[in-house]
């Protein structure tokens, strides 16, 4: 180790200063993407809908498994370097690699995949779905290279400039008259300034742009995390792929408006459970670890008190979420809806931080195994015997196995041999039970409410403003009783609130 004076750990503020742009670059990156499907939904037919999500789960797929963990890897390797150019250039490198051999993958298996799915119509896209694919896995570490050198404002303005090209790209075309095909030449174009972009600003600092031994160092790192992705991202979308090669497009096009995932999970969970593998590393080099329960606890009790809410009101006011955002040529969807939401339930617990902060990533390793291994009978059974309910219904299954072998580690990551716990140990129960009483007394409400005004709402004229009125009122009913029954039970939203957003933010 190094004998040099370590410098004094910078005042929280600070890191608040630095994480702010990302912060709000990363909300508005998410209020885009919730936008785009909506109004894709309004300007293209189901059939031109359900190809376009059948194409971009190729790509995201691809997106998300071929980097093997080299890009995330920067967060690691270049705050410890002195010459930054040579990982920059390796990485940069083999994401292009990553991206040629993506593109060719598309290309090539693009036909087979389209007789798999019934969708000739996929084969028009060849050409702008591998350009685009390997275009954007190339230009990959843009933003991160910038996040791990300390250059978060930069990061977050290319993030954000990003996002809003993007965003225009889908959705400019298809307003413009253009369809799918306008929006896939746009967003191969976008793809294109991207690369363009990292080629300029990602290989720059000191050093060569390759230096011989570190590529090795780096895959090594990145392999676990890379395995882990190369199970994990197949597995999650195994229903959807199934299901696309089981019904035509326009009812594949329902599945996914019923598969929809909102962007509030990921912007609690994420920070939450990095904030809690700081505390917990904290706690063990104090040697305070029995501590650490508490903090587990925590975390997972105020993410209670944001998701059961969410998910609750989700399930009750699913009709008029469908209908405001999707129009009612989606309501089918409703039924796979209410079950997909259950997801947001799953993220209670923030089970992978835990065993990442104590160094038990094999075990997240073998959650993955065993959901893989679950998924693939549990979704061919599903989709063959019981349809799209059948694919969601094994999707969530296959999620509570995950949760579960992950839940039955945490005794023993956080258990000292003077303080050995159990998994009922470990479980926020107070917690879970108030937010629990809470929402599902919040939804009751919401349920009386659309039996009492069903026949209402069916004489209200067109227009999103018209058709957004249940909605905003079953929300605003939902609201009022869930804060109330919080306070009848001694809790105080305000404070919960607080805390939430002080994670988010540190």
């Amino acid at each position: 180790m190094s004998e040099k004076q370590v410098p004094a750990a910078a005042p929280a503020s600070s890191f608040l200063g630095k994480a702010g742009p990302l912060v709000l670059a990363r909300l508005l990156g998410a209020g885009l993407t919730f936008c785009i499907p909506f109004v894709l939904a309004r300007v293209l037919g189901k059939e031109e809908y359900g190809t376009y999500f059948q194409l971009f789960l190729i790509a995201t797929t691809l997106y998300y498994v071929l980097p093997f963990g080299v890009v995330q890897s920067l967060y690691y390797f270049l705050p410890r370097a002195d010459e930054k150019r040579p990982w920059l250039g390796q990485t940069l490198l083999y994401m292009t690699g990553a991206g040629l051999v993506a593109g060719t993958l598309v290309w090539t298996l693009l036909g087979p995949v389209a007789r798999q799915f019934n969708n000739p119509a996929l084969l028009e896209f060849r050409a702008p779905l591998a350009a685009y694919t390997a275009l954007l896995l190339a230009a990959f570490p843009l933003e991160i290279s910038l996040t791990s050198q300390g250059r978060t404002k930069h990061s977050a303005l290319v993030y954000a400039v990003s996002e809003v090209v993007r965003t225009a790209a889908m959705v400019v075309p298809c307003l413009s008259g253009f369809g799918l095909h306008g929006m896939m030449l746009a967003v191969a174009g976008f793809a294109l300034v991207r690369f363009v972009a990292a080629w300029g600003v990602v290989p720059r600092g000191t050093g060569p742009l390759l230096r011989p031994g570190l590529w090795r160092e780096q895959l090594v790192y990145a392999a676990p995390f890379g395995l882990a992705m190369a199970l994990a991202i197949p597995q999650q979308n195994a229903h959807l792929y199934m299901v696309a090669g089981a019904v035509a497009p326009a009812l594949y096009a329902v599945y996914r408006v019923g598969c929809s995932q909102l962007p509030l999970v990921d912007l609690l969970y994420t920070p939450t459970s990095e904030v809690l593998m700081v505390r917990l590393g904290e706690l063990e080099k104090q040697g305070r670890l029995e501590e650490g329960v508490v903090a587990f606890r925590e975390a997972a009790g105020k993410l209670a008190f944001a998701f059961l809410p969410f998910a609750a009101f989700l399930f009750a006011a699913a009709p008029e979420f469908i209908g405001t955002f999707y129009t009612a040529e989606y309501l089918a969807a409703v039924p796979i809806f209410r079950v997909s939401v259950l997801g947001v339930v799953f993220a209670i617990l923030p089970m992978d931080g835990v065993l990442r902060a104590r160094g038990h990533t094999r075990s997240i390793l073998y959650s993955y195994l065993l959901k893989a291994a679950v998924t693939v009978p549990l979704v061919w059974v599903g989709v063959k015997q019981f349809g799209l309910m059948g694919a969601v219904v094994s999707w969530a299954v296959a999620e509570v196995v995950g949760k579960l072998s992950l839940l039955v580690r945490v005794p023993a990551a956080l258990s000292t041999p003077e303080h050995p716990l159990r998994i009922r140990d470990v479980i926020p129960w107070r917690e879970l039970s108030k937010a629990s009483l809470a929402a599902g007394a919040a939804a009751a409400s919401v349920f009386l409410l659309r039996a009492g005004t069903v026949h209402a709402w069916g004489g209200l004229p067109e227009g999103f403003l018209w058709r957004a009125l249940p909605l905003a009122l079953a929300g605003l009913l939902f609201g009022l009783g869930y804060v109330g029954v919080l306070y009848a039970t001694g809790v105080r939203p305000l404070s919960v609130l607080a805390s939430l957003r002080a994670r988010r933010a540190g």
